[in-house]
């Protein structure tokens, strides 16, 4: 089973290698590592060329934002399995990927996606926020859950039948797509309760509480183009408890 992983990154050059190690350290003995790169000038591509030898392809030209990128990654992928790990993260074990092969090895499961935690940007041993996920009950997008996309795997037959990122949607494309594929497709998931990706803290979601506004208005503007109920109060005030947890909450 080959699983097509794909990195997009612009300006990187600080935290890519952790990612870059993390993928080749992976037990998984098929992995496709797919890199898009914006057109980066801090030396990202030399650090590709200098630790990236596992890498099977790297793209380095302008792009439309992640999104985009992202959806170049996966018209180039070939695996059977396409999940993603960006410039800011990296698996925390070397059995990631076989985990998530054993899911797959289901004919039945269409995607799967597991935990994930923020980190420090100055030390990445400190966890800030654990995202524990679990399993999908229709209508839980309207209550603002999804899974932490990082952790999101998904046969590459999914998107050719369910459709790519919607560049309509500059940050929050990522919730869209996955409440297309669960809420509305309702393809087959599983949850892994395992933690499958660290995450360093201050990525563009999180940057400033103006991007935090404008993605929130994004999922909604894509949960009610896809005609669901869309109820604000309800989705932020579930939105608002679950975060909390997350920030003090731990599994065993």
């Amino acid at each position: 089973m080959k699983i097509s992983i794909i990195t997009v990154c612009y300006n990187s050059v600080a935290t890519l290698g952790d990612t870059l190690a993390s993928v080749a350290a992976q037990d998984h003995p098929d992995v496709e590592h797919i890199v898009i790169d914006g057109g980066s000038t801090d030396g990202t591509q030399a650090l590709v060329e200098r630790e990236g030898g596992h890498v099977k392809v790297f793209v380095s030209e302008p792009d439309k934002g992640i999104y985009d990128a992202m959806n170049k990654g996966i018209r180039r992928a070939t695996g059977d399995i396409v999940g993603f790990i960006n410039a800011d993260d990296f698996y925390p074990s070397s059995d990631v990927l076989s985990s998530v092969a054993g899911v797959f090895e289901d004919p039945g499961i269409e995607v799967c996606y597991g935990d994930l935690c923020y980190v420090r940007q100055d030390d990445t041993s400190r966890i800030v926020r654990y995202w524990q996920s679990s399993d999908f009950r229709p209508g839980l997008f309207l209550r603002g859950w999804c899974p932490p996309h990082p952790t999101f795997f998904a046969r590459r037959e999914v998107y050719a039948r369910h459709g790519l990122f919607d560049l309509r949607y500059r940050i929050a494309a990522d919730v869209e797509i996955m409440s297309r594929f669960l809420e509305v497709a309702r393809v087959r998931a599983r949850y892994l309760p395992k933690l499958l990706v660290k995450m360093r803290m201050g990525g563009t979601t999180n940057r400033s509480l103006g991007n935090i506004w404008r993605q929130n208005r994004e999922i909604a503007d894509a949960l009610k183009s896809h005609g669901l109920p869309f109820s604000l109060p309800r989705f932020a005030l579930s939105k608002v408890l679950s975060r909390g947890r997350q920030f003090v909450a731990r599994p065993d």
